[in-house]
């Protein structure tokens, strides 16, 4: 059975004659008739009754008209979409992302992904670099909005925010909870809870290059790869930890319900850019789709780090599926 036989006899279905259903294909009326003949025969079934006078459809005809223009319908329809998706219109995207892409990138991004490519099915996975990393590397992931860029041929990257803030994160308890701003050096006489660098590499080697240049040791008392647990140690010891000003701003520090606050680092201001990541030899064109749809960088810090407002927005959905990993 060929395609093109179904196509011809569900024209000859509609029109109940051969010279016209001829004609609309195309075609001569021998080459039509040989078109379903071949059709009946590799079904096994007479479909068209016809005499000098009438083309009538047979009982198994009628049956199968309506099983054969749902095929036709799946084909198209199929067409279509692999079509869509070798342009990067349609198929899947995984995307990795952190708190500053979700409040700064994302929303415009997926905006403008929904409106111009709204059959595209984006799914949302939070994480720190590191595991977005392993998880671009491993294929589960197809773009990854991290700190800092890779430093392998495997990767491509584009620099989408410049400048992010980092800011102390203490205990509403601690003597600083107060204070506006706190110069870095004061970090010499404060222990700290510091992540793994594999976590987060260009985040831990912000917080250590601005160590470096005020002169000072950083006394690590304690370790904690997640936020979450970051806040929890700072708000029942003395203890500094570090966060980026758009997850301070955006409540993360307290979304497990306990007591912190963030103060700004000046002298200098450690700060941290922000990264599209895709694969080498990338060829899913929904990637590159989505890039297109990311506004050029744009430099967050304000003044002294200032607080970055962004107004209120949530894009239409493009049947998104959210996911979160710490």
């Amino acid at each position: 059975m060929e395609f093109r036989h179904l196509v011809a006899f569900i024209t000859i279905a509609e029109e109940l004659h051969f010279g016209r259903a001829a004609s609309r294909l195309h075609l001569s009326q021998p080459s039509l008739s040989s078109q379903l003949q071949k059709l009946e025969k590799s079904l096994g079934v007479r479909l068209v009754a016809r005499n000098s006078h009438e083309v009538r459809l047979t009982s198994a005809g009628r049956e199968f008209v309506t099983q054969a223009r749902l095929i036709v319908s799946h084909m198209e329809r199929a067409t279509r979409i692999a079509k869509a998706t070798a342009d990067g219109r349609s198929g899947t995207l995984d995307i990795g992302y952190n708190m500053p892409a979700s409040r700064h990138v994302l929303p415009a991004a997926l905006a403008r992904m929904s409106a111009e490519h709204p059959d595209v099915v984006v799914s949302l996975w939070e994480k720190r670099t590191g595991p977005q990393l392993v998880d671009l590397a491993g294929g589960t992931l197809d773009i990854a909005l991290v700190y800092g860029h890779p430093r392998t041929a495997d990767f491509r990257y584009r620099l989408v925010l410049r400048k992010i803030p980092l800011v102390a994160v203490v205990g509403k308890g601690h003597r600083w909870a107060g204070r506006a701003a706190v110069p870095f050096a004061e970090l010499a006489t404060q222990g700290c809870v510091m992540f793994s660098r594999d976590q987060c590499p260009a985040m831990y080697d912000s917080i250590f290059g601005a160590a470096s240049d005020s002169r000072i040791s950083l006394d690590v008392a304690q370790t904690a790869d997640d936020p979450g647990a970051t806040a929890h140690m700072v708000s029942v010891k003395p203890l500094v930890g570090f966060a980026s000003l758009p997850r301070a701003n955006s409540g993360g520090l307290d979304a497990m319900g306990v007591n912190t606050v963030a103060v700004r680092l000046v002298d200098p201001i450690p700060t941290i850019d922000l990264y599209a990541v895709w694969r080498g030899g990338e060829v899913n064109p929904a990637v590159f789709s989505f890039l297109d749809c990311v506004d050029d960088s744009d430099e967050l810090e304000r003044g002294e780090g200032g607080p970055v407002t962004v107004p209120p927005h949530v894009p239409r959905p493009i049947s998104v599926r959210i996911g979160r990993t710490r």
